[in-house]
């Protein structure tokens, strides 16, 4: 009960603070760790929360209302993967490996604890963190992403003509990301897509196969689960948090439901009318969320 009432301390003076920096604003630093730099972005105040992004993501693909909106409440700490956009070396086809960056990052920025927020690609970077780092990360929240292990149901056709592309157009993110047979999805699609485009560097973003394939690669061996992550989700005391949209092209949803009853410390919440990104659809519920679920979840 003490750290609760520390924590809600926190979060109300954060509330206090003027956040004159936004996402669109932020500088993009580098750490030097272990002889690569990992480029990173920090806005807000407050707990930290590690972002994790997705398959081909950089620094500008995340949508900054929902960077903006969980900064009134955390640090939010943005980065790109070993080999990615600006940072050096070469992405592991490893997913521990690739989640060692996560602790590296966390280690380089003298951060004791942080919670770890992972979507598509790094929900499965987020689920190996949190199990390879128990003293490091506190909470886990998993966004459009899969349970590590064999799932029934597989990538949709769609998602593997899209996504493969070189470059993607906004009609490939509304395919991607979001519900095209929904009217309103199609209006958060343009509203996500605008302010993203607001401050987005497309040279940076991976284009050529053979990084796709180091993605690719592990996400494979993740689902092959030689680590046995699978089994050790089901013990973590670690709170888990899973937002998903109900028509997730790439992640399904339906590949959790045999698995959440016999998580111990997990919690569930479904986006209807929505598709792999829940939150650029609704990022301001996706935050209010994210943010009740931490602080209820805070012993």
């Amino acid at each position: 009960m003490k750290n609760l009432l520390s924590f809600l301390m926190i979060l109300i003076a954060a509330s206090f603070e003027t956040y004159a920096q936004k996402a669109i604003e932020s500088k993009t630093q580098f750490v030097e760790v272990q002889g690569r730099k990992l480029a990173y972005r920090s806005i807000g105040k407050g707990i930290p929360v590690i972002f994790v992004n997705r398959f081909r993501g950089t620094l500008d693909t995340w949508d900054p209302l929902f960077l903006d909106k969980m900064s009134e409440n955390f640090n939010v700490i943005t980065f790109e993967y070993t080999g990615i956009g600006s940072s050096t070396g070469t992405l592991s086809t490893d997913i521990s490996v690739v989640a060692k960056d996560v602790k590296d990052l966390a280690e380089a920025l003298k951060l004791k604890k942080v919670i770890v927020l992972g979507w598509s690609y790094g929900g499965l970077v987020a689920q190996a963190a949190t199990l390879l780092y128990p003293d490091l990360i506190t909470h886990s929240i998993l966004i459009g992403t899969n349970p590590p292990g064999k799932n029934e149901i597989p990538l949709e056709k769609a998602f593997l003509d899209v996504a493969l592309k070189p470059v993607n157009n906004f009609d490939d993110e509304v395919i991607l990301f979001f519900e095209p047979s929904s009217q309103a999805s199609l209006a958060a699609a343009k509203a996500s897509h605008d302010r993203i485009a607001q401050r987005i560097d497309v040279s940076k973003i991976p284009s050529k196969m053979e990084v796709f394939n180091l993605y690719l690669t592990g996400g494979v061996a993740f689902s092959e689960d030689k680590p046995n992550f699978r089994e050790q989700l089901k013990n973590t005391k670690t709170p888990l948090l899973i937002l998903c949209g109900d028509h997730d092209i790439s992640f399904a949803v339906e590949n959790w439901y045999p698995f959440t009853r016999k998580l111990q410390n997990a919690q569930m919440i479904l986006f209807f009318q929505s598709g792999h990104g829940p939150q650029h659809q609704y990022p301001e519920l996706s935050a209010k969320y994210i943010t009740d679920f931490i602080v209820l979840n805070s012993k």
